[in-house]
């Protein structure tokens, strides 16, 4: 692909942000050799098909850190396909959704479905008539990463974590924990537990999870924000992940992706074998949601009670959140483009790459669909 000397800065400039609010510019439409078709044609671009269709500017989007390595994978194949610059911050699902409501970006992310208050609060700013809806695009494990050293495999059960991460249980060989790892040299050292600072669906998922599975042991109410007392807290999956990698003693709940060089628990659900945080195991977990979104919205039910053999239970759905109509003239194109390549065959296959469960067929096949009549 021949670039021009300032696309060719910009690709550059695109690179050193990484670490940052990914903003990769590339290959625009006039400069691809003819691999790209400024009016509709498809591309290719790293394996990957992308359709531009008549994207062109760039996309404000914030929301969700969980999906903010899968975010960044994404951008990278359809900025280097389409020259869109694409800015998605992660600051966190409410951030996302606060934005979005207040017309800011032009999609967010959440791992937890739109509230009815934010549906009506959506309504403000999709115009004819239009409001937000979930779009499920990303699935993947909930995993809890802990740092003990000489301790490379533990098991822990609903219980145990709850009263863990509600500081019940204080000291790594408390007898709780011993139970149900009879063979492993726990050591006298204080539980470090770490939560999230902000609001996060992370953190609601995960309490979910705590609440359906261990109703006696965790008595909150569940939501984005932190309920239980105690404990320390970090910004963000990556933020949280950081903290427990340098802390001795620490343990904490982020995505799988951010679990990468840390020993993970694997959890005790009553099935036959204790079960690990893996793609596959969350797979088999989120092929049993259920949709029950009405309308455009595709949001679903989880069941975080799941029994069944290698189904790991914490897991969580992260949702595009867009406008069923009424969307900015503007972004509308570049939006559509992106959503359909995230969502297509390609796009989901690249997050098994990245350690993110693809959407099952039967409920990302209604998210093309309806990804096709935004307006």
């Amino acid at each position: 692909m021949k670039l021009q000397r300032k696309n060719r800065r910009a690709l550059a400039l695109g690179a050193l942000a990484v670490s940052g609010a990914l903003a990769l510019t590339a290959c625009g439409s006039d400069d691809t050799g003819g691999k790209n078709n400024a009016g509709g044609g498809s591309t290719t671009a790293s394996n990957s098909s992308v359709k531009c269709d008549d994207a062109k500017g760039q996309l404000l989007a914030d929301g969700s850190s969980a999906q903010k390595n899968a975010i960044d994978a994404w951008v990278k194949e359809f900025s280097q396909a389409c020259g869109v610059q694409i800015n998605y911050k992660g600051g966190g699902s409410g951030a996302g959704i606060t934005a979005f409501t207040q017309g800011q970006v032009a999609f967010a992310g959440s791992d937890s479905p739109l509230k009815p208050e934010e549906v009506t609060a959506s309504q403000k700013i999709c115009t004819d008539g239009g409001q937000g809806i979930d779009l499920p695009m990303v699935g993947g494990p909930i995993a809890v990463g802990y740092n003990l050293p000489g301790v490379d495999d533990l098991v822990l059960d609903a219980p145990t974590l709850a009263k863990i991460f509600d500081s019940k249980i204080k000291n790594w060989d408390d007898a709780a924990i011993k139970k149900l790892n009879p063979d492993a040299k726990l050591p006298n050292l204080k539980i470090q537990a770490f939560h999230r600072s902000d609001e996060s669906g992370t953190t609601d998922n995960f309490t979910k999870y705590l609440k359906a599975a261990a109703p006696q042991n965790w008595k909150y109410e569940g939501g984005k924000a932190w309920q239980a007392k105690g404990g320390q807290a970090a910004p963000q999956s990556s933020g949280l992940a950081q903290q427990v990698k340098q802390t001795e003693g620490a343990i904490g709940y982020f995505e799988l992706s951010y679990a990468k060089d840390m020993s993970t628990v694997a959890i005790d659900t009553g099935a036959s074998a204790p079960v690990k945080a893996t793609v596959e195991n969350a797979s088999k977990a989120i092929a049993d949601a259920k949709i029950v979104g009405t309308g455009k919205d595709l949001s679903l039910e989880l069941n975080y009670k799941t029994k069944a053999e290698g189904a790991y239970p914490m897991v969580l759905v992260t949702y595009e959140i867009v406008c069923d109509k009424g969307n900015k003239s503007d972004t509308l194109p570049a939006t559509k483009a992106f959503l359909n390549y995230i969502a297509g065959e390609d796009g989901q296959k690249l997050l098994a790459q990245n350690d993110y469960a693809p959407i099952p067929d039967e409920i990302i096949s209604k998210v093309r669909t309806t990804i096709e009549g935004l307006s």
